[in-house]
């Protein structure tokens, strides 16, 4: 990232290489507001949370994850729900990045939540339960407007590239929303 670039973090909820999640992130790097950069962090080296490891020290990717949000402007999760709830490998990068809970690198953070799915509910169940996690985490997750994808089967090709051009347009505005909502938290901060 360029050093006048607004930078948003990215981090996909699902681990699978044809996550519809990750293609969301990927379609949102092509429609970010001008001036603003997405990087996206995936969760594949991020081990199962063990307070006993932690004691010792940070995992090496544990520590790149932490830095990263640490440096980011805003964090954007795209995160599958997984029996009405969060993933777990989402939580349990969560759970990594919260500790210490003074230092946690969520703290204060402007944070967007979308996803896809494809069923009918667009995965608005677990951010109702990402929301609950953010708000122990004390970070500012936006309110409105929600992204929420259904039926993403449609929405993407074979390739997870964004076919749905009214989706397209939704996408950039969401993104457009999150820079505002993260520049009206620091500046209220």
């Amino acid at each position: 990232m360029s050093a006048g670039t607004f930078h948003i973090l990215g981090i996909p909820g699902s681990l699978r290489a044809g996550s519809y999640n990750g293609a969301l992130l990927r379609a949102a790097a092509e429609v970010l507001p001008p001036g603003v950069g997405l990087e996206v962090f995936a969760l594949n080296e991020i081990p199962p949370y063990n307070a006993d490891v932690q004691a010792g020290g940070d995992p090496e990717a544990v520590r790149e994850l932490k830095r990263r949000l640490l440096e980011a402007d805003a964090v954007l999760i795209a995160t599958p729900e997984y029996n009405y709830s969060i993933p777990g490998v989402l939580k349990n990068a969560i759970d990594w990045v919260s500790r210490p809970p003074k230092t946690c690198a969520f703290r204060k953070k402007p944070v967007g939540l979308m996803g896809a799915s494809s069923g009918e509910s667009g995965t608005i169940r677990g951010q109702l339960a990402l929301r609950q996690v953010f708000v122990y985490l004390d970070s500012y997750v936006m309110a409105q407007p929600e992204l929420r994808v259904t039926n993403a089967g449609q929405r993407f090709d074979e390739n997870g590239a964004l076919i749905d051009e009214e989706l397209r347009e939704r996408l950039r505005a969401y993104l457009a929303a999150l820079v505002d909502w993260a520049r009206l938290v620091r500046r209220c901060s």
